[in-house]
């Protein structure tokens, strides 16, 4: 029987792994169509994508215990008009197409979404040289409606702004990206998707054009330390796989016997803090405020939820490395400690200088995945095929952050199309 029939066939994925495990001593084999590995933005909507269009029975395995627990659920729901990138890079072509795809896709399922529209400000001289690259690069990549603004005009939109010249986007826009993983989740199992939560990918062996793919439960896998051996619970024998663990990814390829190590890019992670905005009758602005982009990420920007209230974030703070083992088994801190609104009260005030003291409150952080470290600039998403690494059938999704919600449907039809091929 495959293996999306016995998953539906016992009361858990935890006591089918048990049940297979009693059949038979060792680790059972089972004969699959598609693997994708991690239940994030991107991964859902690469299993919708090969199920809906591509008629593929897909598995889709997941370490947590629901979907999009990780970067998914940790950003700022923004939905970027495709302004940062350079024109021929994969984030600036997936950005633009994503974002296109995603209001369209949104207009059609009643995904709650606003396009709010975002000001991209200077607030000394020496920044508008900045805008007007920015200008000039979103043109390039088609990005509909940018203008430069003076700022008279862009103070008159949100009046507790304090800028010298801003870039406006009409095509950015905030998004429930919950209910947008749960639609495209449900799109999915609809067309035979099949999501397994509880168990983790912890390797891989190939034996001649054969992946087999090594699965154990996360409740052992979180008991392992770095001097056991780890036997998985059952070898899946897939025609397809599509790496897409966000922050594991690297880790996790880097656990696939006959893949060599060098094709494989070394991993980054930058914390990312928000702070939200104590509650006010009136929220202070109406649309997203971003300030020049900083290294490793945009700056600490104005958010706004679907609500109206107001959060600013994130912040770049530079993780120390941590091991394959500890990244697999998602030991990564999440910790706002508040102390750190000091450091946001003065970066705000360069836009909102009426900003009061003891007004932030610790929201939440997420953590991005980057394949290039503090200082080294851009640096694009990386999407690995057999050209590159040689096992057919695989693909590797490494780097894939900001703007990876805004790219993900994108992402998924350049996947699905690799893997078609």
């Amino acid at each position: 029987m495959k293996i999306t029939k016995l998953v539906r066939t016992f009361l858990s994925q935890n006591q089918w792994f048990k049940n297979c495990r009693n059949l038979r001593s060792g680790a059972v084999k089972e004969s699959v169509d598609c693997v994708v590995i991690g239940a994030g933005v991107v991964g859902i909507a690469v299993a919708r994508e090969l199920s809906l269009n591509y008629g593929r029975n897909v598995l889709v395995i997941e370490s947590d215990s629901s979907f999009g627990t990780g970067s998914s659920s940790r950003n700022s729901q923004v939905i970027h008009g495709g302004i940062y990138y350079p024109p021929a890079s994969l984030k600036g072509r997936f950005c633009v197409r994503g974002r296109r795809l995603l209001y369209e896709y949104c207009k059609q399922h009643g995904i709650p979404h606003k396009q709010i529209g975002k000001l991209i400000v200077a607030t000394r001289h020496e920044e508008v040289p900045k805008l007007s690259y920015l200008l000039n690069r979103g043109n390039e990549n088609g990005v509909e409606g940018l203008r430069m603004m003076e700022a008279s005009e862009a103070m008159a939109m949100e009046p507790h702004l304090q800028c010298i010249k801003a870039l406006w986007s009409p095509t950015s826009g905030i998004i429930d990206s919950h209910s947008l993983m749960l639609s495209l989740l449900g799109e999915a199992e609809s067309h035979g998707t099949t999501f397994c939560y509880n168990n983790t990918v912890v390797g891989a062996h190939f034996e001649g054009n054969q992946i087999y793919l090594h699965v154990s439960e996360t409740e052992t896998v979180k008991k392992c330390d770095h001097h056991s051996q780890q036997h998985p619970d059952i070898l899946l024998l897939p025609k397809l796989v599509v790496n897409s663990a966000g922050l594991s990814a690297a880790a996790v390829a880097r656990c696939f016997r006959g893949i060599n190590p060098g094709v494989i890019p070394p991993y980054y992670y930058a914390r990312g803090c928000y702070f939200s905005l104590l509650s006010s009758k009136v929220p202070p602005f109406k649309h997203l405020i971003y300030p020049i982009p900083e290294d490793g990420g945009l700056g600490v920007h104005v958010t706004l939820d679907l609500d109206g209230q107001i959060k600013f974030g994130p912040d770049v703070e530079w993780l120390d490395p941590i091991d394959d083992i500890s990244s697999i088994q998602n030991k990564f801190d999440y910790t706002v400690c508040a102390d750190r609104a000091q450091k946001f009260y003065p970066e705000i005030r360069k836009y909102y200088p009426s900003l009061k003291d003891d007004s932030l409150q610790p929201g939440y952080a997420g953590i991005r995945p980057k394949v290039s470290g503090p200082g080294a600039g851009f640096a694009d998403f990386i999407i690995q095929g057999e050209e590159t690494h040689g096992i057919p059938g695989l693909v590797n999704l490494f780097g894939i952050e900001s703007p990876g919600l805004t790219s993900s449907m994108a992402i998924a039809e350049h996947v699905a199309t690799q893997l078609s091929v």
